[in-house]
């Protein structure tokens, strides 16, 4: 997607798609999701067998070749997802949804559950696999792993992640 500030990693036929908020704007400006130092992503998809090894952010298309893909609910970078509006989330939200039809990946996976509930509606929503499928996918709700999310451990995203990946 050439007009998003941070490219998604993404390809048909994917096994998960991972959905995160919004980029960082360390990620938009190094080109790679999840760069920021305190985030557990790489370490919590490794933890669940995602990966073999821990990749670096830098590696981020190397997820491709394990049948996993990144892309955004927002595409516009920010300091934190609090500065993102309902409608930003809404828009972005159905967006997703083109995308995942577009791209068929088995399982959607929205990391985040506040964003979850702004941007699809559903405000009683909970982590763990939805009801409805959105694009066509399986759609699964874990906990956002940015370290601004510090209540929630790597280990807690490692067994959620497990969890979906079965």
């Amino acid at each position: 997607m050439p007009d998003k500030p941070l490219p998604d990693v993404i390809a048909p036929g994917l096994d998960v798609l991972f959905c995160g908020i919004n980029p960082s704007l360390l990620s938009a400006e190094r080109g790679h999701h999840f760069a920021r130092p305190g985030n557990r992503f790489w370490p919590a998809i490794h933890l669940a067998g995602f990966t073999p090894r821990l990749l670096m952010p830098d590696e981020d298309r190397q997820l491709l070749q394990h049948g996993l893909g990144i892309t955004n609910v927002v595409a516009r970078p920010t300091r934190t997802a609090a500065e993102l509006t309902r409608e930003e989330l809404r828009e972005g939200a159905a967006a997703l949804a083109d995308l995942v039809a577009e791209y068929r990946p088995r399982v959607l996976a929205v990391l985040g559950v506040t964003a979850w509930r702004t941007g699809f509606e559903r405000p009683k929503a909970v982590v763990g696999l939805q009801p409805e499928r959105i694009g066509g996918a399986a759609t699964w709700v874990v906990p956002n792993p940015s370290g601004l999310n510090a209540h929630v451990q790597v280990t807690d995203l490692a067994r959620l992640y497990r969890e979906l990946r079965r």
